[in-house]
């Protein structure tokens, strides 16, 4: 039992430090290569519904945030639960998408995955960036960066676009709370799409630094895995032996590891 907790410990850090960040590159790489085909065949979402009006799955390629002078060149992510957030930045369903008339609101990790949004916070007043949607490329500037308790910026004026960049603020995978960088389009707001989720509707997993307990039941099952995997080792270890229990059940028990740890990341805070 020891063993097995000490494997599962190690896992799980392995998987939270190292296996993320190849995940993420992976998704990634998915992601760019889908939305690329949408752009070129002009079907890209510009609402929170499909072209035949069905609600975009979480997950689905919304756009391409670029911001060169952190090096972040990311797909934009339908969704802010932490899953959606382990392939990228995610947005926020119940705001406008980044470029239109309104209030958008794009989150992303600081740490884990990637951590694209680990240097948000270094942007200062006046730097530009840009996002890519199918409605076009459009630019933003910065207004500042404020944390809770922070004054917001006044409301955007009829027909302007605003752009809300979100991460956790604190060390490296040990957030104390939420960074905001505010910023606003300095070109023209494009039309904005119908919007099925409003802030009354949105799930309390999509919010910022919300943990999702709708996979609960995936981490159960994977804890009953791996203890039915150890008992049957504990049996086949004392009926033939170490040796061939040791070549059987060895990748086995990883690979349960394996399971529960990646149920155990998902339950973590979504912009850690």
């Amino acid at each position: 039992m020891l063993v097995s907790v000490s494997v599962l410990v190690l896992v799980f850090l392995l998987n939270l430090l190292v296996i993320s960040h190849v995940s993420h590159f992976a998704a990634q790489q998915q992601l760019r290569d889908t939305f690329r085909a949408e752009l070129a065949a002009g079907t890209a979402p510009v609402s929170e519904g499909d072209f035949e009006d069905h609600l975009l799955p979480d997950g689905a390629p919304v756009g391409i945030l670029s911001i060169p002078q952190l090096g972040v060149d990311e797909v934009i992510s339908e969704g802010t639960t932490s899953g959606v957030l382990m392939h990228g930045p995610g947005h926020r369903r119940d705001t406008v998408l980044p470029g239109q008339a309104g209030v958008s609101m794009i989150m992303g990790r600081a740490a884990a995955f990637g951590g694209p949004f680990a240097r948000l916070q270094s942007l200062q007043p006046g730097e530009t960036f840009t996002v890519r949607t199918g409605q076009g490329e459009q630019a933003f500037e910065v207004l500042g960066v404020r944390y809770a308790g922070d004054p917001t910026p006044p409301a955007p004026v009829r027909g302007e676009s605003r752009l809300i960049l979100v991460t956790a603020r604190g060390g490296p995978y040990l957030p104390t709370g939420i960074a905001y960088v505010d910023a606003r389009a300095t070109g023209s707001a494009v039309p904005a799409g119908a919007r099925q989720t409003t802030s009354m509707t949105l799930p309390p997993q999509a919010k910022p630094l919300a943990t999702d307990m709708t996979t609960v039941w995936a981490l159960v099952f994977a804890l009953q895995f791996l203890v039915v995997a150890e008992f049957a080792a504990v049996w086949a270890y004392r009926r033939v032996g170490w040796q061939k229990t040791w070549i059987v059940f060895a990748p086995v028990l990883l690979l349960a590891s394996v399971f529960v740890s990646d149920q155990l990341v998902r339950l973590l805070p979504n912009l850690l």
